[in-house]
């Protein structure tokens, strides 16, 4: 018969990953709340009034988006 395994030490959290460094912070620029958390904000007419739309209308915001940008990238093997 063999002996039972010797329970296995649980792991901690993950360790942070170093991140580019920091800079001095810009006063034009307002600081997010909690970087972890802060999410971008879209900004430009494409984006006017996205969040007060149902979200399931925003599939199509973003698709189009997406559309218009391939056409544009498309554009620079021609150069």
């Amino acid at each position: 018969m063999t002996a039972p395994e010797q329970p296995r030490p649980v792991p901690g959290p993950p360790r942070p990953v170093p991140g580019p460094p920091r800079r001095a912070a810009d006063p034009a620029v307002p600081a997010p709340a909690d970087p972890a958390v802060a999410v971008p904000q879209p900004s430009g007419e494409r984006f006017a009034g996205l969040a007060e739309r149902p979200v399931a209308d925003h599939v199509a915001v973003f698709e189009a988006e997406h559309d218009r940008l391939q056409r544009e990238l498309s554009t620079i093997d021609q150069l």
